[in-house]
C-alpha cells in the first residue's frame, strides 16, 4: 500500500473561464481520500495552496496572461512535490487549471537522477503545446507541455531548473482531439507521441495504452496528468473546454487499470474540473473514481 499526499491548487490564472478554482473542493466533495483509504492506502491532505485571485493580478501580456503569478505558483507545487518524492509519497495535484503540472512534473524529474528517467502520460483532449509566440488565446494553461520541453517563456521552463524537464522520449500524450494550428506543426517536430481520438477509435484504447507504455518502457516512473476534458463532454460537463467526440467511461476506466498493471505511475494531477459548468458533481466524481481505478480499484 501507499502513503498519498493531496494537495489543492485553486488556480484558474491560465484561463479566462472561471470556476476550476472550485475544482479541489468538488473532488475531495466526491470522497477521493476515503476512496483511495478503502483501497488500504494512507491519505495525508494537505490542505490548498495559496493561489492570488485574477482580480488581483496584472494579466502581465496578452501572448502570455498571468504569466508572473502562475509562475510564482508553480514554484510552490514545485517545492510542494519535491518533498513528497523525497518521502517517497504518492502526491495527487488537484486543479485548478492544467499550468500547475509544470510544477508538478518538474519537481518529479528533480528527484531522479538520468539513470533512473521519468516519463509523463497527458491524458487531455488539447496538446498544451503551445508557447506565447504561437498561442492564439494567450491562455498559459496551453502551454504546460510545451514548457516541459524547454519551449517557450523561461518563466515557465526554469521553474525547479533551468531547461527541458522532459525529453520528447519521456511525454506520451492521450486522447488529443483539438490542436490549433501552429501547435499541430509543433507536435508533429517535436518526436511526442501523440496518441490522438482516431488512432483509439482505430486500435481500441487497449492497444492505445500498451502503446504508451511501451514508448515509456525506459523509464521508472510515471506521473499522470489527467484533464478531465479528454472525457466526452456527456460523461464529464464540468470543464471550461469541453470537445465532443472524447473518452467513454469505460475507455478511461481501462486505460487507468492497465495504467496500473504497469506498477509504474508515482503521481497524478487531475486538472479543469469546474464546478459552475457541471451537473450534480458529475465530473469530480467521474475524476475520482479514475483514480481509484489508477490506484488499484479492481473489478475482481
Amino acid at each position: 500500500m501507499q502513503t498519498f499526499r493531496i494537495f489543492g491548487v485553486p488556480m484558474d490564472l491560465g484561463q479566462r473561464r472561471r470556476g476550476v478554482d472550485m475544482g479541489p473542493s468538488a473532488l475531495r466533495y466526491a470522497g477521493l481520500d476515503s476512496r483511495l483509504r478503502a483501497l488500504g492506502h494512507t491519505v495525508i491532505d494537505n490542505g490548498n495552496l495559496i493561489v492570488p485571485l485574477p482580480e488581483n493580478e496584472s494579466p502581465d501580456s496578452s501572448r502570455a496572461r498571468h504569466l508572473q503569478s502562475i509562475a510564482g505558483v508553480c514554484c510552490d507545487v514545485y517545492e510542494k512535490a519535491k518533498l513528497c518524492y523525497e518521502k517517497n509519497e504518492t502526491a495527487i495535484f488537484l486543479g485548478g487549471d492544467h499550468s500547475i503540472s509544470i510544477g508538478t512534473v518538474s519537481a518529479m524529474t528533480a528527484n531522479h537522477p538520468n539513470e533512473y528517467r521519468v516519463g509523463v502520460i497527458w491524458v487531455d483532449a488539447h496538446g498544451d503545446f503551445n508557447t506565447p509566440q504561437t498561442t492564439p488565446s494567450g491562455n498559459v494553461h496551453g502551454m504546460a507541455l510545451a514548457a516541459l520541453l524547454g519551449r517557450g517563456a523561461k518563466e515557465l521552463t526554469d521553474i525547479g531548473a533551468v531547461g527541458a524537464k522532459l525529453r520528447s522520449s519521456e511525454a506520451v500524450l492521450i486522447g488529443v482531439r483539438n490542436l490549433d494550428s501552429e501547435e499541430r506543426v509543433a507536435l508533429l517536430d517535436s518526436g511526442i507521441l501523440v496518441i490522438t481520438m482516431r488512432d483509439i477509435d482505430e486500435m481500441g484504447m487497449a492497444a492505445a495504452t500498451h502503446q504508451a507504455l511501451s514508448r515509456l518502457v525506459h523509464v521508472k516512473n510515471i506521473h499522470i496528468s489527467l484533464d478531465m476534458d479528454v472525457m466526452n463532454p456527456n460523461e464529464a460537463p464540468g470543464v471550461g473546454t469541453p470537445v465532443p467526440g472524447g473518452l467513454t467511461y469505460r475507455e478511461a476506466h481501462l486505460l487507468m487499470e492497465i495504467l496500473h498493471d504497469s506498477n509504474k505511475i508515482s503521481s497524478l494531477d487531475i486538472v479543469e474540473v469546474n464546478p459552475i459548468l457541471d451537473e450534480h458533481n458529475r465530473t469530480a466524481q467521474l475524476g475520482v473514481e479514475l483514480a481509484a481505478s489508477l490506484f488499484g480499484q479492481r473489478i475482481l
